[in-house]
Order: C-alpha cells, then sequence, then structure tokens
C-alpha cells in the first residue's frame, strides 16, 4: 500500500510538472499597442510602423493544418512578415531552427535597385530560439499580439536586425 501511495505521489508530481510547463505556451500575452491596420516595432531601436493600405492578415486552412501570415509595409519599402504554419489559436508561437514552419522577416527594399534589396530571417541555421510571435487575441475579422525576434541576412553580409516591441492590429480574412 505505502508503494502504490508514492507511485500515486510521483505520478501525480509529474503531471503537475507537465501542467505548467504547457501553460506558457497558451499564453497569448497582452494586445499590444499597434494602432487599428497596422504592423508596429522597434528595428534595432528605430521606429516602424506599416500603412493600413499595405497591412494585412490571412488565415487559411487546408488539410486539417491551418496558416496565419501577418504583413505589413511602409512608404519606404520596409516590411515586416510573419508566418504560423501549423496556427491552433491564440499563444505564443517560437521562432526556432527547431520549426521553421513559424518564421518571420524583415525587409528594406531597395527601389532604385531592386537586386540590393535585404532581408533578414528568423529563424537561420543553428540560431535556436530567435523569438515569438504572441496571438492575443483571433476573431473572424481581426487578429492582434505582439512579436519580437533578431533576423540574419543570409544572403548577404550576415548582419542582425533586433526587432523589439513588435505588435500588430490587423484585418484578418479567412480562406
Amino acid at each position: 500500500m505505502k508503494t502504490l501511495n508514492k507511485t500515486f505521489l510521483v505520478l501525480l508530481a509529474i503531471a503537475a510538472v507537465g501542467f505548467t510547463s504547457c501553460s506558457k505556451d497558451d499564453d497569448g500575452g497582452s494586445d499590444g499597442a499597434a494602432a487599428a491596420g497596422t504592423v508596429e516595432a522597434k528595428v534595432d531601436g528605430s521606429a516602424f510602423k506599416s500603412m493600413t493600405q499595405t497591412s494585412t492578415a490571412s488565415y487559411v486552412s487546408a488539410g486539417g493544418s491551418a496558416t496565419v501570415t501577418l504583413q505589413g509595409s511602409d512608404a519606404s519599402g520596409k516590411a515586416i512578415h510573419i508566418i504560423i504554419g501549423g496556427f491552433d489559436g491564440e499563444g505564443t508561437y517560437q521562432l526556432t531552427d527547431s520549426n521553421v514552419f513559424i518564421s518571420a522577416i524583415y525587409t528594406e527594399a531597395n527601389v532604385n535597385d531592386p537586386m540590393n534589396t535585404k532581408t533578414w530571417n528568423a529563424p537561420y541555421q543553428d540560431s535556436g530560439i530567435v523569438g515569438e510571435v504572441k496571438i492575443s487575441q483571433i476573431t473572424d475579422s481581426n487578429i492582434k499580439g505582439t512579436f519580437t525576434f533578431k533576423g540574419k541576412n543570409m544572403a548577404g553580409d550576415g548582419s542582425i536586425k533586433n526587432l523589439t516591441d513588435g505588435s500588430y492590429n490587423l484585418n484578418l480574412t479567412r480562406y
């Protein structure tokens, strides 16, 4: 009987640890500070705010899997694009090289010389965890949340861009 009680207590402790370690993944955080219809962030400390005309979010469900895409660009050709493959609702999605179906890209387009457009991607090879995207609210027509990531310029100089204080408040189209 004592062995049964000890076994029960050990199993109960393991279950408690399991429940508490999983709950953080379901934390979608706050809505963030983005104005309606925009994506906002600090890129290496400089403010980025997308135009409402060039900002959108989509939800695509096919074959039992869902993907959410968030994007916004400003008038100068800078853009943020986030893809969450395997989307399963509000919560936190890590940007890590162990799951390439969740990614983020920061782009600085060069309209005078498109071949010199630069992009910084997250995750990248051997990056580990380099950011997260939090979905705090999703409805039939809107999605809100926050993000942060470090992107690497893989095709150029290998530089890193730090995107902090990111947030989005976007109209959502479902397909």
